[in-house]
Parts: C-alpha cells; structure tokens; sequence
C-alpha cells in the first residue's frame, strides 16, 4: 500500500498546447507502484482550460470543487462538484473553469503497456 498526500507532490504546469493556467499532480502512477492506472489531481485557476483533444483510451473524472463545463463536440455542459465523468476513446473534449475561484478534480487514465 502506498499513501501520498497531494501537498507532497509538486504542480507541474500542463504544457500541452491549448491548456490554460492549469497545473497536474501525478499523485500515483507507476513510481508509486501502480501498475495499471495513474491518478492526477488537476487545478485549473479562473478563465484556465485543459486542451481540447482526444484519445485513444478511457478516462474517468470527478470534480472536487468549482465551477466548470465540460465541452465535447456537442457543445459545453455544466458540472459541479461530485460529479464523475466517462470520457471514452475519441471522444474530443475539454474542462473549462467558468467560475472566479480554483477548480479542482481527479483524472484516472490507464497507464500505457510497458515495453
């Protein structure tokens, strides 16, 4: 077992292109010992984004506080804290914070296979 505390783990700035005033916390993963899924902490700061992409795996999401929506191809929904989102393979999407505070939330993808 293995416990981190998300204090402990610094915040990296997510440079893909198209993300905006948004860091990510690797809190476990495969140094962790994990060896099938990663879990990510996201903080995306007011006006902030993940970039709006796709993928070739499932991720699921839960939103722990702000206000934010979700934009897929058809259009932005709303989602609030305690919501859990699928995302499938494909599905283009993107987290927007459409609040005035921080907005936090947890992102499970699959690790890839290792070679």
């Amino acid at each position: 077992m293995k416990i981190v505390h998300s204090s402990e783990v610094q915040a990296q700035a997510v440079a893909e292109s198209g993300a905006r005033n948004t860091t990510i916390r690797w809190l476990l993963s495969r140094p962790e010992g994990a060896p099938n899924f990663a879990m990510r902490l996201f903080e995306v700061g007011p006006g902030g984004s993940t970039p709006l992409h796709e993928h070739a795996w499932e991720h699921e999401v839960f939103i722990l506080e702000g206000r934010a929506e979700v934009v897929q191809d058809t259009g932005p929904t709303p989602i609030a804290p305690g919501d859990a989102i699928l995302i499938l393979p494909g599905e283009r999407h993107q987290i927007r914070n459409v609040g005035d505070t921080p907005m936090r939330l947890l992102c499970i993808i699959p690790l890839p296979e290792e070679d």
